[in-house]
């Protein structure tokens, strides 16, 4: 009997993803982006048969990852979904180290402030402080959104060569907003920018009627991390503006002047 054997250099590990272990992960990145689905739905969605995916639904709704409607046909995350994210929060060393300041400009600024990590060609809420004002912006953490649309993700932007930027700006850029700046060349044009003056900005290009500014942190050696803070349209008036960007300025720099001692690998 021939015995099989691996590639030299290459263990079982190395040979490829394990496609139930992919498709889970991929059903559970697709409920995250686009909602509850039936079995049907999600079938389509993913490009899974449906008798493929009928024991991975149940296998995932057994172990919590997912759960299902009163009816049981429509598929939604689960509570072990919030379990483990809830522990991701809680081990990162750079939300740690933020707690500080996002209090800190939250109580200075009295609007909302946002903590994102650039994830790919997205921005991802990490962390969030809201207004004391009764109009706030409607965000969540683990809310995804393309870092070129965001003053979080340009902020974070503006610290990459650039390169590197025109490499994580889409040739063709679907709007947002009406707002949102769709041509590629004034994005990058708008990023330089940023990385002129240290702080990022976007107006009503995320969410209607809310003006955001953003500066990128130094907590890591590699430039991921960034904060925001989000206000009305309606409430930037009276040098409101130029005191939230100081702000955030004074902040960057305060920690910029420490970032030697402890900065996260």
């Amino acid at each position: 009997m021939q015995r099989h054997t691996e590639p030299r250099g290459q263990s079982s590990s190395e040979a490829g993803p394990v496609k139930s272990a992919a498709r889970a992960l991929d059903l559970l990145d697709d409920i995250a982006a686009n909602g509850p689905g039936t079995q049907l739905q999600l079938s389509t969605r993913l490009g899974i048969p449906k008798s493929s995916l009928h024991a991975l639904l149940r296998t995932m709704t057994d172990r919590g990852w997912l759960e299902t409607d009163p009816t049981g046909s429509v598929y939604q995350l689960g509570i072990h979904s919030l379990v483990v994210s809830s522990a991701y929060l809680d081990g990162d060393p750079v939300l740690a180290r933020a707690t500080a300041v996002l209090d800190e400009v939250a109580a200075a600024t009295e609007e909302t402030v946002h903590l994102g990590r650039l994830d790919g060609a997205d921005v991802i809420y990490t962390a969030k402080r809201e207004s004391v004002h009764p109009l706030r912006m409607h965000s969540a953490v683990g809310r995804r959104l393309p870092a070129y649309a965001t003053s979080l993700g340009r902020a974070i932007l503006a610290e990459l060569p650039p390169e590197s930027r025109a490499d994580l700006v889409p040739e063709q850029i679907a709007a947002i907003t009406p707002h949102t700046t769709t041509d590629k060349d004034k994005v990058l044009e708008i990023i330089d920018q940023a990385a002129y003056q240290g702080y990022a900005t976007e107006s009503e290009e995320s969410c209607l009627g809310v003006r955001c500014f953003g500066v990128a942190l130094p907590f890591r050696r590699d430039a991921v991390d960034a904060m925001s803070v989000a206000v009305p349209i309606s409430r930037l008036g009276d040098g409101r503006q130029d005191f939230i960007i100081e702000t955030l300025l004074s902040v960057r720099s305060r920690l910029t002047a420490l970032q030697g001692h402890s900065l996260v690998r």
